[in-house]
């Protein structure tokens, strides 16, 4: 298993919010977290990502045959965990180009204690650019700054498409995207058979479109069983 959820009870300062969650998800699944708004889906990829608001009472996260349990949030990403999360903050001052070189040369420099060169990085950039159809001059623009929702949810794919990571958590990837880029969200997730999906969706026709491996649905912080 890629991820392994044993026995976890997650709160929010005196709230529990999760009770007794567990979930294995296998190697390459498109794994759909369903449930009412409220059900705890957020929380629990927000658990896993490693968000320093909820604390972990009980149980384990093993991601990888690792314990990730006690890791802070940098530290799964840079193991391979990625979140697309439903709302991302705008970062004035700093330009997409400059964020993505400082998150793929982290992760290099995590996987093999070498630098990432300045060539081989515009050439992955321009590779993942092309492949999304992503306007050349978004790159000079700050993060997240005067983009629509769409255009945001494009962004989240070139950072996704250029981390290659081993398990992408989206939290409602298709919210605020219109069809085309949904479209474009569902074929990017079947086009990577070596990253695992772990997404929640409420949109049927997205979530026809990615055709879920598995399915877990949450109701009131708790995994329903059929």
């Amino acid at each position: 298993m890629i991820l392994e959820i044993k026995n976890l009870d997650v709160s929010f300062g005196d709230k529990k919010l999760l009770s007794n969650i567990n979930l294995s998800i296998e190697p390459g699944a498109r794994h759909l977290l369903s449930g009412h708004n409220g059900s705890g889906k957020s929380t629990l990829v927000g658990a896993i990502a490693g968000n320093p608001e909820y604390s972990i009472d009980s149980g384990q996260i093993i991601f990888d045959g690792r314990d990730i349990t006690n890791e802070n949030a940098t530290t799964r990403a840079l193991m391979g965990i990625f979140l697309g999360a439903q709302n991302v903050p705008e970062i004035p001052g700093l330009t997409i180009i400059s964020f993505l070189k400082h998150s793929l040369a982290a992760h290099r420099h995590f996987e093999t204690d070498t630098d990432l060169p300045m060539g081989e990085f515009l050439e992955m950039l321009e590779n993942a650019r092309e492949q999304l159809n992503i306007p050349r001059d978004w790159l000079n623009r700050c993060v997240n700054v005067g983009f629509s929702g769409g255009e945001r949810k494009r962004l989240m794919l070139l950072r996704l498409v250029l981390t290659k990571p081993k398990l992408a958590i989206l939290d409602e990837p298709d919210s605020g995207a219109d069809a085309t880029v949904r479209t474009q969200i569902a074929d990017i997730m079947h086009s990577m058979p070596d990253t695992t999906f772990l997404f929640i969706s409420h949109q049927p026709d997205f979530t026809a479109a990615v055709s879920p491996s598995h399915i877990t649905t949450l109701s009131k912080g708790k995994v329903m069983i059929e």
